[in-house]
């Protein structure tokens, strides 16, 4: 099997004119051998190693389909650009993307901002966007009928993990969330979530991307008595929230995850305090033994030495659903004929059911399942 091939190159400088965006669209954007599946998003720095590690998982399903062929005799290709999750750069690189690179498709990009920046860009070009990832409720409503999300939306998620938390006698509980638009917005879907049962959170903190007021936001966490935070930090970020709130006194609260929290890199950073650690992840558990297509995952992993776990099996299953929409769009493949695809798309994926076709709006699975992590980084169901 051919290495990993996505090209993670810097953020382009400036952009096209996007009647250039609208001329390549109608052009149709793709070749008689070759698709080009264009993807943004922050791949440097706490909140980029994660994202790496996705789209390498996305890349183990690209490759293999390659190696058989392709689809309909045409090799996928994915290009990838850097934009610091700055919806300036992230513009930029979906018309460098289009016009530079020649994407038929945008697949896996990153971020609330960053999508909601590009959503008129999307809907005026016609060019189908699959997969996001860490993109907010309201950038996915905003992205209409342009973008199509594998994963559940972060109102799921936090509804499930309140729920949890409440069922076993949970009441005092915090957020904790990434300074930045998408941050913003899953404080306020937490405090929905905690409305529902008649609570508020007894604190709501704020954290940058280079975890620079950790120490602060933990201080301020321990200081209120929380029974359990809920974390909604990439990367390194919430190791370093739980730290600092360990630092400050608050060695017994428990720490609930949402999806985008890399468990093993925390444990990494917080040791025996990873006991209480628990994630709700969006992909089934990448170490099944009953289910072929993770088994067939796991063994392209090891191969190519892509790390096993939650953030590169999600790629996997993201790229999974993108191979089999272009599948559905046949080789006379247009823009218009993937759209089509993908609003009749519904399969069952690695274990988990990917809808498109519902009245769930653009959100093609429901699924969601808390883990627990171990100080050594392992997760258990």
């Amino acid at each position: 099997m051919e290495r990993r091939s996505f090209l993670a190159a810097g953020a382009v400088a400036g952009s096209a004119a996007l009647g250039g965006s609208r001329a390549w669209a109608q052009g149709g954007g793709v070749s008689d051998t070759e698709i080009v599946l264009g993807q943004t998003g922050i791949l440097n720095g706490p909140l980029g190693a994660p994202i790496r590690v996705v789209l390498a998982g996305a890349q183990l399903a690209f490759d293999a389909v390659n190696a058989q062929g392709g689809v309909a005799g045409r090799r996928v290709r994915m290009v990838s650009l850097d934009d610091d999750l700055s919806p300036e750069k992230a513009v930029a690189n979906y018309n460098a993307l289009l016009n530079q690179h020649q994407a038929f498709a945008f697949f896996c990009c990153v971020g609330s901002g960053t999508t909601a920046a590009a959503a008129s860009l999307l809907t005026q070009t016609g060019v189908p966007m699959v997969a996001g990832y860490a993109v907010s409720d309201s950038a996915r409503t905003k992205a209409g009928g342009a973008a199509y999300f594998v994963r559940a939306t972060f109102a799921r998620e936090a509804q499930a993990l309140v729920q949890h938390l409440t069922t076993i006698g949970v009441s005092r509980i915090a957020i904790a969330a990434l300074d930045n638009p998408g941050g913003a917005e899953v404080i306020q879907l937490g405090e929905a979530a905690l409305a529902a049962q008649q609570l508020k959170p007894v604190a709501a903190v704020s954290v940058k991307g280079d975890a620079s007021n950790a120490a602060a936001a933990g201080k301020t966490l321990a200081e209120s008595k929380a029974q359990a935070v809920i974390m909604y930090l990439g990367g390194t970020v919430g190791g370093e929230l739980m730290k600092g709130a360990a630092a400050a006194g608050g060695q017994s609260q428990m720490f609930y995850g949402m999806s985008i929290v890399p468990g093993d890199l925390t444990a990494k950073l917080v040791g025996k305090q990873t006991s209480g650690l628990a994630i709700s992840q969006v992909v089934p558990y990448p170490w099944s033994e009953s289910d072929a297509q993770t088994r067939e995952y796991r063994t392209l992993a090891e191969r190519s030495q892509v790390p096993v776990g939650y953030l590169s099996f999600e790629g996997y299953v993201n790229a999974l659903v993108m191979i089999e929409a272009l599948r559905r769009a046949g080789r006379e493949l247009t823009r218009p004929r993937l759209h089509a695809a993908l609003r009749t798309l519904k399969l069952r994926v690695a274990g988990m059911d990917v809808d498109f076709t519902g009245n769930g709006g653009n959100t093609g699975s429901r699924f969601i399942e808390l883990v627990r992590v171990t100080p050594e980084g392992r997760f258990l169901r």
